[in-house]
């Protein structure tokens, strides 16, 4: 049977305990309902799991004990960061979901010349912390102990400058290559643009060219963008990553 997995933001020590998340310890009691001697896998979202056992549970919380740490070898060799546009609502949630299960690096939302989702400062903050509550969701289902990094969502412009040294792709439906033929083997890092619902404007397509994006194309139809980062990401990683 598999062992339930929960994220906790702490440094792992074998023979140490810990408290684990009341929303976690919450699950495990009233919904799973573990008790004393049962046990779980802990995980630090920087790459170390442990089994854990638990010492301690009750309708307040849960306590584990610690064993041996480990580095599951199960994070791609292909590090892709997804600068996505930002979505509505559920559809954030999937491509957010979906891009950590197929093995995602980093996710940086951008609001873009034809994004349909204004966010305020505060509003911003909230999502960001439902977003990064995602992500870790989805690592505990899909078993990465290695969280990807969700940034604060910015407009276009300002994100570009601050991307990592990558082979840079924008998910175009008219481009000529194909992902296929727009990555080598040896080029570990890209960074793959998906636009908003609206798409990529031409001003958006001058940012993203004048940054050393190279558009690429998912076959003859033109697809949503909940639809597309993701079909592009199960592509690289099946022509290049770790689904050989």
């Amino acid at each position: 049977m598999r062992l339930t997995r929960v994220h906790v933001d702490a440094d792992l020590r074998a023979g140490s305990e810990l408290e684990l998340p009341e929303t976690s310890a919450a699950h495990l009691a009233r919904v799973l309902r573990l008790q004393v001697g049962d046990s779980c896998v802990v995980f630090d979202g920087r790459g170390h799991e442990a089994d854990a056992q638990l010492v301690a549970i009750d309708k307040r919380g849960a306590r584990v004990r610690i064993g041996a740490v480990c580095t599951p070898a199960n994070e791609s060799p292909l590090r892709i960061t997804l600068l996505q546009g930002v979505a509505r609502g559920e559809k954030m949630d999937l491509i957010l979901q979906k891009g950590t299960e197929l093995g995602v690096n980093a996710f940086v939302p951008v609001f873009s010349d034809r994004s349909e989702v204004k966010l305020d400062a505060a509003r911003a903050a909230k999502r960001l912390e439902h977003w990064r509550g995602v992500v870790a969701s989805a690592c505990e289902q899909s078993g990465r102990a290695l969280v990807p990094d969700v940034q604060a969502p910015v407009a276009l412009a300002n994100a570009l400058p601050a991307l990592v040294p990558a082979t840079r792709l924008l998910l175009d439906p008219v481009a000529a290559m194909n992902c296929r033929t727009a990555v080598t083997a040896g080029q570990p890092e890209i960074v793959l643009a998906v636009g908003p619902e609206g798409g990529w404007s031409p001003l958006d397509h001058s940012l993203l060219e004048a940054r050393g994006f190279i558009g690429v194309r998912l076959g003859p139809r033109v697809l949503r963008t909940e639809t597309a980062g993701l079909a592009a990401i199960a592509a690289l990683q099946a022509l290049h990553g770790d689904f050989d």
